[in-house]
């Protein structure tokens, strides 16, 4: 049973969260509540913030201030070929059947700091995809994707992401694709010929194109289900005929409104392809 002062924090962030949404655009409104007040309550605890109505104040003061906070209430935990598996499926069942298109579409929706993004790109590059497909990498926060523009990362995770590249079905010396400098690591600039980087909102916004290939991984799971639901509709609506959709680990399509219109092709992986 909630106490007074839980009930007044919860109030106080449901306004915060209007607060934002009218002045920057930015809806939380769908995301799941247990994560957004974790999120929060950590975020005051580092600024060392006394309550939400100083959070506020200082959110709508200073834009600068709220990119930090946007940081901190979006989820941006991605690694290199995470679930090596799901990259390896990709390449044995999906690339193989992209591959009899003459260009490929992709969206890589919240791509986050660009490691899953990089991932991807490595594998179309091995296939003899990559000059052929376009692919979109989208965030709704312009921070990271700037990050993932850079690609950039530290080079005491370069163990894991090599690692995780040969379980994926690598195929080259992976340190081909990247340069070492004062401590990190730079990819090949060449890998992001064919991609283009916008902010979007998967809360608000609206299909912008039609792909081959979504994935979106590992973002789901901070919604809530309505809003899970009308994410599934937006890709839906952005996927080809016989398109195919990636999800994490522990997303599904099992009980999702458009289930009826995709057909399973990796179930632990959960790698979908629309059919109607």
């Amino acid at each position: 049973m909630k106490d007074d002062q839980e009930d007044l924090f919860e109030q106080e962030v449901e306004a915060l969260i209007t607060a934002i949404n009218a002045h920057y655009g930015y809806d939380f409104s769908g995301y799941a509540r247990a994560s957004v007040y974790r999120r929060i309550r950590r975020f005051m605890d580092n600024k060392r913030l006394p309550g939400i109505p100083e959070l506020q104040q200082a959110v709508l003061r200073d834009s600068y201030f709220f990119e930090g906070f946007l940081q901190e209430v979006t989820v941006n935990v991605t690694e290199m070929f995470r679930d090596p598996s799901f990259f390896l499926s990709l390449r044995q069942h999906v690339l193989p059947r992209l591959s009899t298109y003459p260009h490929i579409k992709i969206w890589d929706a919240g791509c986050s700091t660009g490691e899953e993004l990089f991932s991807l790109l490595i594998l179309l590059e091995e296939e003899g995809l990559l000059k052929r497909t376009k692919v979109y990498a989208t965030d709704i926060n312009q921070k990271v994707l700037k990050e993932a523009r850079e690609g950039i990362y530290p080079a005491r995770s370069i163990a894991a992401y090599t690692a995780g590249y040969y379980a994926a079905g690598g195929k080259r010396e992976f340190s081909s694709y990247y340069t070492s400098n004062y401590g990190g690591i730079k990819f090949n600039s060449s890998l992001l010929k064919n991609v283009l980087f916008y902010p979007h909102n998967l809360a608000t916004d609206f299909s912008f194109n039609e792909f081959h290939l979504i994935i979106c991984r590992n973002v789901l799971i901070y919604f809530t289900r309505e809003l899970q639901e009308k994410v599934y509709a937006l890709f839906d609506e952005s996927l080809v005929p016989l398109g195919y959709l990636g999800l994490g680990k522990k997303e599904t399509l099992t009980l999702a409104g458009i289930s009826k219109d995709f057909e399973v092709i990796d179930k632990s992986n959960r790698i979908y392809r629309k059919i109607r």
